[in-house]
């Protein structure tokens, strides 16, 4: 699939936002701890840095919970967050260390079958200096079915796309997150299970 940037300028990849706030203390007291492996290189620094979000912050379904998180700062300090607030996350760490890094969505059934119905999944793309290209990465979590990794040459997401399911890869790397996620991310902050109910089929 052929990715489009939402917008022709790598600094908007870089930009902070209200949630992608990579100035905040959190943020800034995790980054040392991801650069403390000295020297990296550029492909390193974006692989351990996924890989912390991966694997270290709860995707908030896997285990008992009703919290719901939004802003990377609010990722960070909870632990936890759905796909959309674990991309958040991610794209504020790397955006902090000078790697461009935009929002990116998929459309996945809500069941077993189409009649049950969609919703968007976010996953996060980022620009690569050193391979001149932008690579999309999957920070959701692993578990029994689904495993993403980080790669350069073929992706390794977390739900493969089947179009003929109705299933759409969205190829737009996006400079901010999209309305309809950061409208359910805060109007249905209070209790997961509500928020959940609410994630928009399709953008």
């Amino acid at each position: 699939m052929q990715l489009m940037c939402e917008s022709p300028n790598l600094a908007d990849y870089l930009t902070e936002l209200a949630d992608l706030n990579y100035s905040h203390p959190l943020i800034q007291q995790q980054l040392p701890q991801l650069t403390a492996a000295q020297p990296q290189t550029e492909q390193e620094q974006v692989q351990i840095t996924y890989e912390f979000v991966r694997d270290t912050i709860h995707h908030s379904c896997d285990f008992p919970s009703q919290q719901v998180t939004c802003t990377a700062s609010d990722v960070l300090q909870h632990r936890e967050g759905l796909c959309f607030a674990k991309s958040h996350l991610l794209a504020a760490l790397l955006r902090a260390q000078g790697i461009p890094t935009g929002l990116c969505y998929q459309r996945l059934p809500a069941g077993d079958t189409p009649a049950e119905g969609y919703l968007i999944h976010g996953l996060v793309a980022v620009y690569l200096h050193s391979a001149d290209k932008w690579i999309r990465l999957d920070a959701r979590g692993n578990k029994p079915g689904i495993q993403a990794e980080f790669s350069i040459d073929e992706e390794k997401l977390a739900y493969p796309i089947k179009p003929e399911s109705g299933e759409i890869d969205y190829p737009t790397i996006y400079a901010r997150p999209h309305t309809k996620v950061l409208h359910l991310l805060k109007e249905y902050n209070s209790n997961l299970e509500d928020c959940l109910e609410h994630i928009p089929e399709e953008l």
